[in-house]
């Protein structure tokens, strides 16, 4: 199997390390060479998109995820049969998918019918995230889904909860979450600052918001 992996925090991010160890290495880095959170699916065709070949299974892309895998799938790993995306630095559950870059980059994978995962690891709070901890349990998650047939159109995304040494959260397949995200503002004067508290989103029980937040790997399939 021939991996593609990409993220949206950049190719510097722990996160990407993560997810290479997660797969024992296997795979060609293609990643965003900036931070690109919260892009969504956001693709460059007006100006040059530059390309840093950091080894011969590593590129750095000044673009977004997506781009990073149209330039993959197209020039740099034609034969990819699989794209991974991730670890996301924070989570993208419910709403989030049509915000994330991270979601976006396998969303782009299935337009050419190749099956993704993309994964986020929760993060709770000001805690840090414990990237080892993030890897084992990616991994583990990776070996159920290789089990599942490909559906042409489909793709899988996953969220880790808040993960502590010593923890086995259940792995659940639900549906996504359909409530809003929190949309509050402060103003001050004629400007706008959001304040939303992530935490405190809304949840349709039994939703990849609820699972997740409740300790739970929280899996779904999402659809073009």
């Amino acid at each position: 199997m021939t991996l593609i992996l990409t993220n949206d925090d950049g190719i510097d991010a722990p996160g990407i390390r993560a997810l290479l160890k997660a797969v024992k290495g296997e795979g060609t880095i293609v990643a965003p060479r900036d931070h690109q959170s919260g892009c969504g699916h956001q693709v460059t065709t007006t100006k040059p998109i530059q390309l840093e070949s950091r080894s011969g299974i590593e590129f750095s892309i000044a673009g977004t995820p997506a781009d990073c895998v149209r330039i993959a799938l197209n020039h740099l790993c034609p034969d990819a049969s699989f794209v991974l995306s991730g670890i996301n630095a924070g989570g993208n559950m419910g709403a989030d998918v049509y915000i994330s870059g991270t979601v976006a980059a396998v969303r782009e994978a299935a337009f050419h019918r190749i099956p993704g995962v993309a994964i986020s690891q929760y993060k709770k709070g000001k805690n840090p995230i414990d990237w080892d901890l993030s890897a084992f349990w990616t991994a583990k998650v990776l070996a159920e889904l290789h089990q599942q047939p490909y559906q042409p159109g489909t793709f899988w995304n996953v969220n880790l909860p808040y993960l502590e040494m010593g923890m086995s959260p259940a792995i659940v397949f639900c549906t996504p979450c359909t409530q809003p995200l929190p949309c509050d503002f402060r103003l001050e004067g004629n400007d706008f600052y959001y304040c939303g508290e992530y935490t405190k989103r809304r949840r349709d029980p039994g939703s990849d918001v609820d699972v997740c937040l409740s300790g739970g790997i929280a899996i779904t399939q999402l659809q073009l």
